[in-house]
C-alpha cells in the first residue's frame, strides 16, 4: 500500500478517535437534564445587560425581561452602556415611571471593550443571584426560576443553558449548537462545562471574580475562573434557555464564529495550568477542549490535504473528485441543504473557525471590542 494512503488513513483515525470515545462515554453515562439538585429558591436577582448601540432592538429587550416570570421587586436591571446612539436615553424613558425593577445605568464615554464593562457591572450588582444577558437575545418566562432552582445546589455556583431556537434561521447553527448541548450535559455531569453563553448565564453574586480586561470570552473566563477559585461547580442545564440569532452563509460566519474561537483558544492556552487539576474538569473536561478547539482543527486540515493526495495518488485525476465533494459539501452546507448531514457540516464549518481563529491569535490581530452586526438585528426588530 502507498504510503500516502497509510499515512491519510492514519489521519483520518486520528482525526475521528476523540469523537468516538466521547461517544462511548456518553452510551455509558447516559447524562440528561441537569446535575444539580434542583430546588425551588426565589433569591434576589441582579441582571446584567451590556449595551452599544442598541437602539433598534433595546426595547424589546427591556419588554423580554419584565415580561419574565419572577417578582420584579427581587429584581434590579444593571446596564452598562457605551453607546453613541439613542439607547441610554431609550433605556432612561422607558423606566422613567416604573417601580420596578430598579436600575443602575452605568455610563461609558469611552468604548473600553466588553470585558472592562462587565467588571464595573458586577461591581455594581448587589443581590444574590447575578444574570448576565446580551440584548441581541430572548429569553423564556421560566429561566431566572430555571437558573435558581440550579443555584440553590450548595455546590454549584454558575449555570448557562442553551440555544433553543435559532433566529434568523441557521441552520448550520442550530446542528451545531444541537451537538453542543450533548457535549455540554455530559461535561456538567462529569464536572462543569466549560464553555458558558453570553445570552443567559447567571452566577452566586458572592463567587464572582474580576476577568482579564482584554478578555474575548468573558462570560466562558468567568465561570473558569469561578471553578478555579470556589471549588464548585460551574454546569450546563439543558432547561435553562434562550434564543440567539446566527448566520448559515460560510462568509458571514467567519465574523461571528471566527471571534468566538479566538477568545476560547486564548483562554485554553492562558489557563493550560489547569489541566489534571479540579478533579475530572480538568483530567477529561479541558483536555476534551484542548483537543476540539486546538489540535483537532489541523488534524482535520491535514486529513483533507492527506486524503486529497493519496487519492491523487491511487487514481490520477479522478482523485481531484475528492476536493470537488469538499467544495459541494460547504456549498450544500451553508445553503442548509445537506438534510441529516448538517450537524456534520456544523462541525466541519466550527473546525475551520478555530483554525482560522489560531491564525489570527498568532498574528495577534483581535481586539476586545464587539463590531454590531446590522443584518443579524433585524431578526429581533
Amino acid at each position: 500500500m502507498h504510503p500516502l494512503v497509510v499515512a491519510a488513513a492514519a489521519l483520518v483515525v486520528v482525526a475521528a478517535l476523540p469523537y468516538a470515545l466521547f461517544g462511548v462515554l456518553y452510551a455509558a453515562i447516559r447524562p440528561s437534564g441537569s446535575p444539580a439538585d434542583k430546588r425551588e429558591a426565589e433569591p434576589t436577582v441582579s441582571i446584567v445587560l451590556p449595551t452599544y448601540n442598541e437602539e433598534r432592538i433595546v426595547e424589546k429587550k427591556l419588554d423580554d425581561l419584565l415580561e419574565l416570570d419572577y417578582p420584579m421587586e427581587k429584581v434590579e436591571l444593571v446596564v452598562v452602556d457605551s453607546s453613541d446612539d439613542a439607547t441610554r436615553d431609550i433605556i432612561r424613558d422607558y423606566f422613567a415611571d416604573l417601580d420596578a425593577p430598579d436600575l443602575t445605568l452605568i455610563e461609558e464615554d469611552e468604548r473600553r471593550g466588553l470585558a472592562p464593562a462587565l467588571n464595573e457591572a458586577y461591581e455594581a450588582a448587589e443581590n444574590e443571584m447575578v444574570v448576565k444577558t446580551d440584548c441581541d437575545s430572548y429569553l423564556p418566562d421560566d429561566v431566572l426560576r430555571e437558573a435558581a432552582a440550579n443555584l440553590a445546589d450548595p455546590a454549584v455556583a454558575a449555570v448557562t443553558g442553551r440555544n433553543v431556537e435559532v433566529l434568523g434561521g441557521s441552520g448550520v447553527e442550530e446542528g451545531y449548537r444541537g451537538i453542543q448541548a450533548y457535549i455540554q450535559t455530559l461535561e456538567a455531569h462529569l464536572d462543569s462545562t466549560f464553555i458558558f453563553h453570553g445570552p443567559f448565564s447567571a452566577f452566586e453574586n458572592d463567587a464572582l471574580v474580576p476577568i482579564d480586561p482584554s478578555s474575548l470570552a468573558d462570560d466562558t473566563e468567568l465561570a473558569l475562573r469561578i471553578r478555579r477559585t470556589s471549588g464548585k461547580r460551574v454546569i450546563f442545564d439543558p432547561a435553562v434557555q434562550y434564543k440567539e440569532a446566527s448566520h448559515s452563509g460560510f462568509v458571514k460566519r467567519r465574523t461571528q464564529k471566527d471571534r468566538r474561537g479566538m477568545g476560547l483558544i486564548r483562554l485554553l492556552v492562558q489557563h493550560r495550568d489547569a489541566l489534571g487539576r479540579y478533579g475530572k474538569y480538568g483530567r477529561v473536561v479541558l483536555p476534551f477542549n484542548w483537543w476540539f478547539m486546538i489540535v483537532s482543527p489541523w488534524v482535520v486540515a491535514l486529513s483533507v490535504v492527506g486524503v486529497t493526495a493519496a487519492a491523487l495518488v491511487t487514481v490520477d485525476m479522478p482523485g481531484l473528485l475528492v476536493p470537488a465533494a469538499l467544495v459541494t459539501f460547504v456549498y450544500l452546507g451553508q445553503r442548509d441543504s445537506l438534510g441529516p448531514f448538517a450537524p456534520l457540516y456544523s462541525l466541519f464549518d466550527t473546525q475551520v473557525s478555530l483554525a482560522r481563529a489560531a491564525v489570527e491569535l498568532l498574528r495577534g490581530d483581535y481586539d476586545a471590542t464587539w463590531d454590531v452586526d446590522e443584518e443579524l438585528r433585524e431578526a429581533y426588530e
